[in-house]
């Protein structure tokens, strides 16, 4: 019986050898065979309900795979060779970095010729470079070289377009092949392709552009910038659209589009299946096709009713309430619908594949915007629906934080562009992207004073940090020191009893020559004289002598008491990025005379304190000196007024927020008002003209009104309560 069992296993494994013996060289043809039949091109299937499927596309292009529209890889590659030729330009190989060396980081602008025809917008940005603090009209000291041809537009078919571009830039002594060059554009390439060519040999000059393939852009060279329309403000801009926070954060859509559909060419396959997501309720998608001369020649079926629904709906009134808006591409990657959104704290829905954002070496958008795949349109209100409320309010705050600090207006634009190149020219010390990504923005931040965030007073609070408990006293002196019973003496041993007080400097500003230090009273604080060259904006100069966080401005006659300035700085500790003080005035819109004015009456609501008496950090000292214009300090100087203005102009456009009033005791109200810096021009009858003058001067140079008014004043606990004045911390403040 068991030699029977080894007989039958015998067989059947024979069997099964003669089986892939001769089976198996028909069974490699079949597979052979299923793979050549695989590889060809099969018919779309012939559903039985496709006439109740809309698709994205007609038949013929899906089974091409839109080749007549992207190209082979072949061509790509000889498009982009022949557009960048100079493709792995970086700054170590295409800049030149001994041009920055002897005088900085400096801008030249090529002037411009007779009969240039310059946009408005290129002009803009001229304009923005010009009144810059980088730029020189001295070619010699310059780092880095702008056009006078306007670049922007290089579509063929525009009529901005400008012709022979390289043969005006060949004959430029300085060119260099591109060289140290800076490149601006907003539009490259023409119907119907739309390619990245701008029609000029860019050599090894850094290209700005807008609507940056990823595969062209070259990283750590090349700087993608948003596509701004002509209408784009030069100066300020209007802040963002986000009043208050609601919580939930939701809106009345959930996500809205409202643009042009285009019928034929690049950019239509996404714009023509953006009906598909629209249910007339919380998701609102429409286009019209009614655009160009010839739309009629080109209108399909849905035309009419796109049309129709597409005047049902007001642009803003979406805009203002939705959750998030679409931003799809259009005939190149940009689309003014992203700023727009930004603006509106309409959380952006990027569908355009392959785009460069916008300043993205130093911008996280991944806190944001949402990038979609235009090729997964039909997953995006699922997506969105999928994001909780707490990201939902997280998003549209930063949305308001890059608007306000990167995109509000052309110049903030080009200045973010140069701050990005001076970064990469000087390492050493630049930014990091806590400081470009944080209010208040990279362009309020000067890596030259500090590159550590413990340094600036905008950082305290998001690194858990507190600023030194100690202050410097700088007292401003224009008066000769004539007698021991003056006004400063008794003010130097107010201040010097401070607890928190670690040194006074006397500013000399003065006509006569410094006294000696023999001739000022002993203090327990170090105390030391500084020669302000009789200029006033001296005051607010970064001297090296400052040694501590916090800053006490003070005026020669100031009146204060020891417990007055101990509260005032306890005050400032916790606000450290705004000024802290005791004077206030006020700012109004006078509507008759169609400007801003100045007023000095005290009332509950103001908008600056004078640094006759006020703390401040000392940051502040070197913005003021580096960041602001030589133009305005010298109106400063010249006038011999208004230094508090700008001053406050300045802190409150760097925290969008107003200064801190702290008590100070009543009969003190008047002497402050009427004897402080009276020296400097108090009793010139044109004082105050000077300072209304002052506020549009300064308010025309930022582009808006930056100052804040407030109606908060600071007291100490228990201050004016019915309890015994022993128990009160700061008794000097209420007794007679």
């Amino acid at each position: 019986m068991q030699a029977r069992k080894k007989y039958i296993l015998l067989a059947f494994c024979a069997s099964w050898l003669l089986v892939f013996y001769f089976g198996g060289a028909q069974i490699r043809l079949l597979n052979y065979v299923s793979r050549r039949k695989s590889e060809e091109v099969r018919p779309w299937p012939l559903w039985v309900d496709r006439h109740a499927l809309q698709g994205y596309a007609p038949l013929h292009e899906l089974q091409n795979d839109g080749a007549s529209h992207q190209g082979s890889p072949k061509s790509k590659s000889e498009t982009r060779t022949n557009i960048y030729k100079n493709s792995r330009c970086r700054m170590e190989t295409c800049f030149d970095f001994s041009k920055c060396e002897k005088f900085g980081f400096k801008v030249y602008v090529y002037p411009l010729e007779k009969g240039d025809r310059v946009s408005e917008s290129y002009q803009k940005i001229i304009t923005s470079i010009v009144e810059s603090r980088y730029y020189t009209p001295n070619p010699q000291e310059a780092c880095l070289f702008v056009l006078n041809i306007d670049t922007l537009d290089r579509d063929q078919l525009s009529v901005q377009y400008v012709h022979n571009v390289n043969e005006r830039i060949r004959g430029f002594p300085l060119w260099n092949d591109g060289r140290n060059h800076l490149v601006f554009n907003l539009y490259s390439g023409t119907w119907p392709n739309y390619t990245e060519d701008l029609g000029l040999d860019l050599g090894q000059a850094i290209l700005a552009k807008a609507s940056f393939y990823v595969e062209h852009f070259r990283p750590g060279f090349d700087i993608s910038i948003p596509l701004f329309s002509k209408e784009h403000p030069q100066k300020g801009g209007e802040r963002g659209w986000l009043v208050y926070n609601n919580v939930p954060p939701r809106r009345k859509y959930l996500l809205v589009f409202k643009g042009k559909r285009y019928l034929t060419g690049i950019g239509s396959d996404t714009r023509n299946a953006l009906h598909h997501i629209h249910n007339g309720k919380d998701i609102i998608s429409l286009t019209t096709c009614k655009h160009g001369k010839d739309w009629e020649k080109h209108k399909d079926s849905r035309c009419d009713w796109d049309n129709k629904e597409y005047e049902q709906y007001d642009y803003q009134e979406l805009l203002h309430n939705s959750s998030f808006c679409l931003v799809p591409r259009g005939r190149r990657l940009g689309s003014f619908r992203f700023l727009e959104s930004l603006q509106a704290a309409c959380i952006p829905v990027l569908l355009s594949n392959g785009w460069e954002l916008p300043f993205s070496d130093v911008i996280d958008w991944k806190q944001a915007v949402i990038e979609g795949d235009e090729r997964l349109l039909l997953q995006i209100p699922s997506t969105v629906r999928s994001i909780n409320s707490d990201k939902i309010l997280a998003f549209r705050q930063r949305t308001q934080m890059l608007w306000e600090a990167y995109f509000s207006s052309v110049d903030k634009i080009v200045l973010t562009t140069l701050e990005i190149i001076k970064d990469r020219v000087v390492g050493r010390v630049s930014r990091n992207k806590l400081m470009w990504n944080t209010l208040p923005g990279g362009l309020f931040v000067l890596p030259e004073y500090s590159s550590h965030l413990s340094d600036f007073p905008f950082y305290y609070l998001n690194q858990g940090l507190s600023p030194r408990q100690e202050f410097t006293a700088v007292i401003h002196a224009v008066s000769p020191l004539l007698s021991q019973s003056q006004p400063i003496m008794k003010l130097l041993q107010v201040v010097s009893k401070s607890k928190y007080c670690s040194q006074i400097i006397i500013l000399w500003n003065s006509e006569k020559p410094a006294p000696p230090r023999s001739r000022w009273p002993e203090t327990p604080v170090p105390l030391s004289i500084v020669e302000g060259k009789r200029k006033i904006s001296s005051r607010f100069l970064p001297y090296s002598d400052i040694t501590t966080d916090a800053v006490l401005s003070l005026d020669e006659d100031t009146v204060l008491l020891t417990s007055e300035v101990n509260f005032a700085f306890v005050v400032w500790c916790s606000f450290p990025d705004r000024i802290v003080g005791y004077p206030p005035r006020s700012h109004f819109w006078d509507n008759s005379k169609q400007m801003w004015g100045y007023t000095s009456k005290w009332t509950n609501e103001f908008s600056m304190i004078l640094t006759g008496a006020a703390f401040y950090h000392r940051y502040y000292h070197h913005l003021f000196s580096h960041y602001l214009p030589t133009a305005l300090r010298s109106l400063v100087d010249q006038t011999g007024n208004c230094d508090d203005i700008l001053f406050n102009f300045l802190v409150s456009a760097v925290t969008q927020l107003p200064p801190i009033k702290v008590i100070q005791r009543k009969q003190y109200k008047e002497v402050l008002s009427t004897q402080g810096m009276k020296s400097l021009h108090w009793v010139n009858p044109d004082h105050f003209s000077q300072r209304q003058d002052c506020m549009n001067i300064f308010a025309h140079w930022f582009g808006y009104m930056p100052l804040v008014h407030s109606q908060v004043r600071l007291d100490p606990v228990l201050f004016k309560d019915q309890v015994s004045i022993l128990r009160k911390k700061y008794k000097d403040l209420e007794r007679p």
